[in-house]
């Protein structure tokens, strides 16, 4: 399969059915799509690297149990990075003049990729983009990939957050669900991202397979002791073409995940954090400057295997998606041709999708962000919000709309309301 090259500009700001006033916020997404070991519910385009032994060497059994990283000769660091900067400049022309307000360096695991690549990434970036004076970067780690002074020479190279993805400090629910690191590891990374950061979040997930309301309890405890800026909860869901989809773990029933979720939000509420999305908990001015774009439905470009872009221009939306698999990726993308799907947003479909991310905010949306955003009038959604406030899902006045109490508990239901020929 040989990927595709950017439309010429003409046909992305040629006239069409939308109205769009204003451009909005624009983030860039970086993707590194290899990791230790491929978990059995990811559902993300990530890569199991070959040779487990040549990048985690254990120190000792009497030692922290804190790995040191080498990349393997299967992580083509050098060659990808040459990828990405081909494939962002053949996306130039779309964004061209914009500034980019956060980077997100997601995975995969791209802690497995050195210090020196991240730096060298970045600098190539700043040399193509303009960013903001105070762009978020955001960098995924994962505790297995965690060495003492690796995540310094990150914020050195200048990434300003880390992303840790702990899921769990049980021992037992790591071994559950795959994960390559263990209880101290988590402990020592997430130590050592409070010394090297100014900000951080720490990922947990909950209702995982023989997980109790007791050991999310011991979960909680031992995540909050370590003082978190920033905190997000994901309930686990079996996703399709996981391993987990063909081998289905018992899970706790939907009544004990219900309660699981209560403790969080008390427990994060008692240590200061606020949840102000519907998964994600942060203390005032630590909110996550990029995830927050994507569900104001801002614009978004993607560069790296499998990344998708939403890009808004005048009179449409965009929506692309990279090239999946690594090889076929780097191959293409060397070749200004690393487009799988390139299409405009079907306006029908455009009420749903700004529903679906602005929805999962407590504090809702503003009606003219709507407007501005979609291109579309507010009669677009008029019948939807009528339907939400009937159904005590919606609470809005006239400038904002937002979920109830009722509506963030069953928001899928009141997202699948602005669904089109719902």
């Amino acid at each position: 399969m040989s990927g595709l090259r950017p439309r010429e500009l003409s046909a992305y700001v040629r006239p069409g059915l939308l109205q769009l006033q204003a451009q909005p916020p624009l983030a860039l997404y970086l993707h590194l799509p290899w990791c230790i070991r491929k978990c059995p519910y990811c559902d993300f385009n990530s890569h199991a690297v070959r040779g487990d032994e040549a990048v985690v060497r254990w120190a000792g059994a009497d030692a922290p149990a804190v790995t040191q990283v080498a990349a393997p000769a299967e992580l083509p660091e050098q060659r990808y990075i040459d990828a990405l900067v081909a494939d962002l400049e053949a996306a130039l022309p779309l964004v061209w003049g914009r500034t980019v307000h956060s980077i997100f360096i997601g995975g995969g695991t791209p802690s497995l990729f050195s210090p020196q690549a991240i730096d060298r990434l970045l600098g190539d970036v700043r040399a193509r983009l303009r960013l903001e004076a105070d762009c978020e970067i955001t960098l995924e780690a994962n505790p297995g990939t965690f060495e003492k002074d690796r995540f310094r020479a990150y914020r050195a190279a200048g990434v300003t957050r880390l992303s840790v993805g702990v899921q769990s400090f049980d021992d037992g629910l790591l071994r559950a669900v795959g994960r390559v690191h263990d209880r101290r590891q988590a402990i020592a990374a997430l130590e050592e991202a409070a010394q090297a950061f100014d900000t951080f979040n720490l990922d947990l997930m909950y209702a995982l397979p023989g997980q109790t309301p007791e050991m999310l309890a011991q979960d909680l405890a031992t995540a909050l002791a370590l003082a978190p800026p920033h905190l997000s909860v994901y309930h686990l869901t079996i996703e399709p073409n996981t391993f987990f989809a063909k081998h289905p773990p018992v899970l706790p029933e939907d009544d004990i995940a219900y309660g699981m979720l209560d403790q969080i939000t008390e427990a994060t509420g008692r240590a200061g954090l606020e949840r102000y999305e519907v998964s994600a908990y942060a203390r005032a001015g630590h909110r996550c400057v990029h995830n927050l774009n994507y569900w104001q439905f801002g614009d978004y470009l993607g560069i790296g295997a499998g990344a998708h872009s939403k890009l808004s221009f005048a009179h449409r939306v965009v929506r692309q998606v990279r090239l999946r698999e690594p090889g076929l990726y780097m191959e293409q993308a060397l070749a200004g041709a690393a487009l799988a799907q390139d299409e405009d947003v079907r306006r029908a479909d455009l009420p749903f999708e700004f529903m679906l991310n602005a929805l999962r905010l407590r504090e809702g949306f503003a009606l003219q962000d709507f407007t501005e955003r979609t291109g579309l009038p507010l009669s677009a959604i008029a019948a939807g919000l009528a339907e939400g406030e009937r159904r005590g899902l919606l609470v809005r006045d006239a400038a904002r709309v937002r979920p109830s109490e009722k509506g963030f508990d069953f928001l899928s239901d009141l997202q699948e309301i602005f669904l089109s020929g719902a």
